[in-house]
């Protein structure tokens, strides 16, 4: 016998099926605009920071000439700042004003120093207390460990980086003026801008070819390097250093990774730039061979997610543009102003690898048994990274014309967070760079911290199925 529900049970079950949407609908709009997960928070504090930099850069007074910067413009820009990337789609010392570099360099230094970080320090030094959310969610960006050391350990991050930015300042000044004439007014600025935009590794420049005309000059890019070096290894290596500098036997295995990744990286990708492009008539070619291995090494520094450049990357041959695309997928040390992979990433991997081909039961890394639970988060993360990079890069094939290199260094530059161009980056559709703004958003973040923010809810697991082994290889 059929039934047919009746006038009023379709209504109740028309409007129980709305109370169940609108129910779920609310639900997502409390977990957007009232977030409990610190990723949430950590995510939303960075998207408000890069929408207030996208208004003020849309002010009249901010762009240089009549009228002010389109939407896409200053989002892009400000998405770049407060990323520490430093890609660029317009000029940033002809088309800003004083106005709108005040603004770069003030998004640069919020994002470099965190966003919940940021709001938690300002509570610190106004209210002289914190609470328990807001040190949970600084906690969270700074990888901190413990909740009640926090208002110490942002203390201590702001202090670190007044001192490396004032002290690069400090050289940069005084070169800027002794060197190349400029006035104590002009010189202070250049300096102040660049320490903050090097120790931040953002890579913006006031200079239209970033450093190109400083190339063989080591009082300006000496000091820049060594900048984005200490800003790259992360606060948690330098807070241990401070300790225990001269106990290497104490250090953490955290510590020991960055520095001796950190490192290889940096020696091994100064002898490939300067190896490929030995020859390059474009790049090193006319430079002396002091000036060459002084370039070579600039540039390995740079792709640790910097993005300044003292040669004309466009002239780059595309082996060095691959083998930059590795380091800069790499990238810095965690908890600190770098992008990328991170450099303890890469090591856990190269060590489990090293371990499988060994056929060793239990990865241990300097004396000490690495957690299986680290071994899952350094695969997500990598298997997330590449699946967003080639995806962004297939999508950019399709809709410009430029060839694989170019486009997979622009990819790479973005997630690494790291600003080096092949001059390509304004040259793309509207679409394209929109494309570009979300991969840099992705990449400060970090994959596995954006994808915990997009997470409404987590459920536990409370029961396992039994286990069963697939063939492999």
């Amino acid at each position: 016998m059929k039934v047919v529900p009746t006038r009023n049970a379709r209504i109740r079950n028309v409007m129980g099926a709305a109370a169940s949407l609108f129910g779920s609908a609310a639900a997502f709009l409390r977990a957007i605009l009232a977030p409990r997960h610190p990723a949430q928070i950590i995510a939303l504090g960075f998207a408000g920071a890069i929408l207030a930099g996208t208004a003020l850069l849309m002010l009249p007074v901010a762009k240089a000439g009549a009228g002010g910067a389109t939407f896409l413009e200053a989002l892009f820009t400000a998405t770049s700042a407060v990323c520490v990337t430093g890609l660029i789609i317009v000029d940033t010392p002809v088309y800003w004003t004083p106005l709108g570099h005040g603004i770069i360099l003030a998004l640069i230094q919020v994002g470099g120093f965190g966003i919940m970080s940021f709001a938690s320090l300002l509570g610190v030094l106004l209210a002289r207390r914190l609470g328990l959310k807001s040190r949970i969610s600084a906690a969270t960006e700074s990888k901190n460990a413990g909740f009640g050391d926090v208002r110490r350990v942002l203390i201590g991050v702001f202090k670190v980086s007044l001192l490396v930015e004032a002290a690069t300042a400090v050289v940069l000044v005084v070169r800027f003026m002794v060197g190349y004439g400029y006035s104590l007014a002009d010189g202070l600025w250049l300096g102040i801008f660049h320490s903050v935009s090097a120790f931040n590794n953002a890579g913006f420049a006031l200079f239209s070819d970033s450093l190109m005309q400083f190339v063989g000059d080591p009082w300006i890019c000496v000091p820049i390097a060594l900048a984005v070096i200490v800003g790259g290894v992360g606060f948690p290596v330098l807070f241990e250093l401070r300790r225990e500098f001269r106990k290497p036997l104490h250090w953490s295995m955290n510590t020991r990774l960055v520095l001796s990744a950190t490192g290889v990286l940096l020696l091994g990708g100064g002898l490939f730039v300067t190896a490929v492009e030995w020859s390059n008539p474009g790049t090193l070619g006319p430079m002396s061979p002091l000036e060459k291995i002084h370039a070579g090494f600039f540039q390995s520094v740079m792709t640790r997610t910097a993005g300044f450049n003292s040669v004309d990357f466009a002239e780059l041959h595309p082996v060095t543009w691959l083998g930059m695309d590795v380091l800069m997928f790499i990238g810095g040390g965690p908890a600190g102003t770098a992008g990328g992979l991170k450099v303890t990433t890469f090591a856990v991997l190269f060590f489990i690898l090293y371990t499988e081909i060994r056929g060793g039961a239990a990865v241990n890394i300097f004396g000490k048994r690495l957690s299986r639970a680290v071994h899952r988060q350094a695969i997500t993360i990598v298997l997330l990274a590449v699946a967003l990079v080639v995806s962004s890069t297939m999508f950019l094939m399709l809709i410009t014309d430029f060839g694989l290199d170019r486009l997979l260094f622009e990819v790479v530059s973005a997630f690494g967070t790291v600003g080096l161009s092949t001059g390509i980056t304004a040259q793309l559709p509207p679409i394209g760079q929109v494309l570009l703004v979300i991969v840099m958003f992705i990449g400060r973040l970090g994959p596995i911290t954006l994808a915990s923010a997009l997470a409404l809810r987590s459920k536990p697991i409370l029961y396992e199925y039994p286990k069963e082994r697939p063939l492999i290889g």
